[in-house]
């Protein structure tokens, strides 16, 4: 049975209540993770990674060689390093490593592929500055989750190095919303829902297809990739996009963990300083990735 805290964090969500264009949207979500920032002993520097705007935080025990390049969630329109520095604190301390919170452009302003191209470009960044690929690993939620697999194909097909693993918290991998649980868990979802996930689509996309593998990588061809952490909660919409990440990239060779956690929400991870098992996720995170940084 999910902690009480739960409710809460449910009740949380109605800011969203009403909005609609991606000002708003964005506004909102400012607000919503206001009282969620990081904890005091966590240190943040704004850089420019590769011409992109980033964040680097750091636990007190974060190793500076070991990095956390993290994509936060969204739908491509809204989120910011801001709203998502408590948890990339929260990774940095279970990691031990240094987190590089990302801002790549979004939506509708800068549709596909802007974000994709933020992203290899703050990767390359890394790598010139000495960060081992082996010691690297890509981490996003939600919209950011989908980007970290698109990432990954999109950096190997271009024959780089790929990172050590890569980590994704409720993916959204597929632009068509087509997955059986947009249905079976729209009454238990307060986050998400299928209407929402087709107009952001819309905006980022800005009329190419859905099925396009870098934007909808559930589409894409996964051979050759870096072991996966997926974590998604049971009670999402997007459960099936994770488990369907998951058997593809297993059918690749994939070496893939999938966790679906019992009446989680979508992105839970982002209120550990008040729900228990936001915390066990990340603690779970931090494990996989010291096991598979060299």
């Amino acid at each position: 049975m999910a902690s009480p805290q739960l409710q809460n964090v449910i009740r949380a969500w109605k800011i969203f209540s009403g909005t609609t264009t991606p000002l708003e949207l964005r506004a909102a979500h400012e607000a919503l993770m206001a009282p969620y920032s990081a904890e005091r002993d966590i240190r943040s520097q704004p850089i420019k990674a590769g011409g992109v705007a980033a964040e680097w935080i750091s636990a007190p025990n974060a190793a500076p060689e070991r990095v956390v390049l993290y994509l936060h969630g969204g739908g491509f329109v809204m989120a910011s390093v801001n709203t998502h520095r408590g948890l990339m604190g929260r990774i940095s301390s279970a990691a031990g490593v240094r987190v590089l919170g990302l801002e790549y452009r979004l939506a509708p302003e800068h549709q596909f592929p802007s974000a994709l191209e933020d992203t290899i470009a703050a990767y390359a960044w890394l790598i010139a500055q000495g960060v081992s690929a082996s010691r690297i690993v890509i981490a996003g939620d939600s919209a950011g989750g989908g980007l970290t697999v698109a990432t990954l194909v999109a950096l190997r097909d271009a024959q780089r190095a790929l990172p050590a693993a890569a980590v994704c918290l409720s993916p959204w991998v597929d632009m068509e919303a087509s997955g059986a649980s947009m249905t079976s868990k729209a009454s238990v979802d307060p986050v998400v829902n299928r209407e929402g996930l087709l107009n952001s689509a819309s905006l980022y996309l800005g009329g190419r297809d859905r099925r396009t593998p870098q934007a909808a990588p559930l589409y894409a061809n996964l051979n050759g990739l870096p072991p996966l952490l997926i974590q998604v909660g049971e009670s999402e919409v997007l459960r099936d996009d994770s488990k369907r990440l998951a058997e593809r990239a297993k059918k690749y060779g994939v070496d893939v963990k999938l966790e679906v956690w019992p009446e989680m929400i979508h992105v839970w991870q982002l209120f550990a300083a008040v729900l228990p098992e936001a915390q066990q996720a990340i603690d779970h995170i931090g494990a996989f990735v010291r096991g598979h940084m060299t």
